[in-house]
């Protein structure tokens, strides 16, 4: 029995996927190249700010190199191995990135402790130059991005390092501003644990969603009750179990389930398994259906509306 497939706009493919690499290939050059320069700026003005923005960087930029590799693999078609497709290699990047983001975090945060009880002399003047430079260059990329994040979870980790980074920058000469008017240094440990609180508060914020894909959750936008009732009121349906709701990738919502037929429309099972499919895609924009009818004699034992019985 053929199924039909309707994958609409959902998918973030529809942006010119080559346009969008040579975007994302020049937003890894220009950061690779600023988180040289920051550390090496870092290193000079002895400013643990300048070097906690310049992992920043460094973090962004391998952010863009994971994104720019997963576009390419999910843009794959399907093969027997891989029959739901590469799709997914999007969201597994988003998440590898919002990992290794934790960490620097983490880390940032112990050196910036650290340098409270340890402080140590700054050239605010090297920091104020190299940050601004730095601004310039995120707000650069973040505008190379912009308009891909829309579309993408794992561009849009990649921008979110951005604006976090934009951000991070403005700190920065803030800090190097300090050292230069009132020698405070201890502006500069305290920036570097602002940076690494700000970061953990965006991947707090962004990594909830990621998981749910991965972990084949029911997408936020659909009610997965809704969408068993909405079954259920079609003429001749008798019940709807083991039904399954979850994402493909992002933006392209799946359903599996189980109708149950009455007995008296049986004869009209495959016009009920039609008008099934075409009002899940009309109310709720689903592309990738599969149905198993029963007869109402025939049903599965030991029923579970959603998902399967545990045995």
């Amino acid at each position: 029995m053929a199924h039909q497939h309707s994958h609409s706009g959902h998918s973030h493919t529809h942006i010119d996927p080559q346009a969008g690499d040579v975007r994302v290939a020049w937003a890894i050059a220009v950061n690779v190249f600023l988180t040289l320069a920051q550390i090496v700026g870092g290193v000079l003005s002895g400013s643990l700010a300048l070097i906690a923005d310049a992992l920043h960087n460094l973090s962004d930029a391998v952010a863009l190199v994971i994104a720019f590799f997963a576009r390419k693999i999910a843009r794959r078609p399907a093969d027997s191995r891989m029959s739901f497709g590469y799709g997914r290699a999007e969201v597994v990047a988003a998440l590898v990135n919002y990992t290794i983001l934790v960490v620097l975090s983490v880390y940032l945060m112990y050196e910036g402790v650290m340098r409270f009880f340890e402080p140590e002399p700054v050239n605010g003047w090297i920091v104020v130059w190299i940050a601004g430079i730095a601004l310039v260059v995120d707000l650069i990329t973040a505008a190379l991005t912009y308009s891909m994040a829309k579309d993408s979870m794992n561009i849009r980790a990649a921008f979110l390092h951005n604006v976090a980074d934009a951000l991070g920058s403005v700190a920065v000469i803030i800090a190097g501003t300090a050292v230069i008017l009132f020698n405070w240094t201890w502006v500069d440990p305290a920036v570097t644990i602002m940076i690494s609180v700000y970061i953990l508060w965006h991947v707090k914020s962004e990594i909830g969603e990621t998981v749910r894909v991965l972990m084949l959750g029911a997408p936020p936008e659909l009610d997965p009750e809704e969408v068993a009732c909405a079954i259920e009121r079609i003429t001749g349906v008798a019940g709807v179990h083991h039904v399954h709701l979850w994402s493909m990738q992002e933006r392209e919502p799946a359903l599996t389930a189980h109708v149950v037929i009455a007995p008296d429309a049986w004869d009209q099972a495959e016009d009920i398994r039609i008008s099934v499919k075409q009002a899940l895609r009309d109310k709720f924009g689903l592309g990738h259906i599969t149905l198993e009818i029963e007869g109402r004699d025939h049903a599965c034992v030991g029923l579970s509306r959603f998902g399967h019985q545990q045995e």
